[in-house]
């Protein structure tokens, strides 16, 4: 079986790989590796047959259609964008294999299913058997919960549930998480001497603290605005009803 991996060095990715190396899963498969950034980059010499043929050597793009024609899946952990920006796209070209998504982009898409097989493992093997080709993760959040309180719904014993969560910056990504430090370590460098000093006082180190969040130099590219020392009480896009895209899933 062919299949296609993209986004596979951010963090849900890097985890995805670690767990099927370990869990010896490329060992059954033949992956192809695909890039938004590295393209004809040395790929992973890892699968049942590695290095055979130059789409499974080298990096491949991840915006061309005609590369992943001939898979049988593509799993990607790329995020919304890319799906929103290649998923239509592929499927034009008649491409008809396994979609596997750990973006929310066609979660509640009528031809896809959710997947969380610890819980829903009869509703996806029907879904294979009716011929289902569009699987998609589900929020991070309701996962854990349902994994934790499976039992307890499948037995009709809770009423209502209500649950508030706290996302970290892992949650937005990779380069998400890279920038926290960076934006940590400007916050250090503004205090450090400060900070060496004993006698210094702590109103005067939260002063240099929050002057250098305020300031141009500071490390916001991906976030948008500082996430160290802080926190964004907003994320995700406005669904203009008074609510955020990330409550709403």
């Amino acid at each position: 079986m062919r299949i296609g991996f993209v986004g596979w060095r951010g963090m849900v990715g890097s985890v995805l790989m670690q767990r099927m190396l370990e869990e010896g899963d490329f060992d059954l498969i033949d992956p192809v590796f695909f890039s938004t950034s590295s393209i004809g980059g040395k790929a992973p010499a890892i699968g049942k047959s590695p290095a055979i043929g130059k789409e499974q050597s080298t990096l491949q793009d991840a915006h061309d259609p005609k590369a992943f024609a001939g898979l049988d899946a593509i799993i990607t952990c790329q995020g919304g964008d890319w799906t929103n920006a290649m998923f239509a796209q592929l499927r034009a070209t008649g491409w008809d294999g396994y979609w596997i998504d750990a973006a929310s982009t066609l979660r509640m898409k009528d031809d896809a299913v959710i997947i969380l097989d610890p819980v829903n493992r009869a509703v996806i093997d029907a879904a294979l058997a009716r011929g289902v080709k569009n699987y998609i993760g589900g929020n991070c959040t309701v996962s854990l919960m349902v994994m934790a309180m499976a039992g307890l719904l499948q037995n009709d014993l809770v009423e209502w549930m209500t649950c508030m969560t706290y996302q970290a910056a892992s949650g937005a990504g990779a380069q998400n998480m890279r920038e926290l430090l960076q934006q940590m370590g400007e916050a250090h460098l503004a205090a450090k001497t400060l900070l060496d000093d004993p006698a210094s006082s702590i109103l005067d180190i939260d002063r240099e603290v929050a002057g250098v969040l305020r300031t141009e130099r500071f490390p916001t590219e991906h976030s948008g605005v500082p996430l160290a020392c802080s926190l964004i009480p907003w994320i995700d896009q406005d669904l203009g009803n008074g609510m955020s895209r990330e409550e709403w899933k």
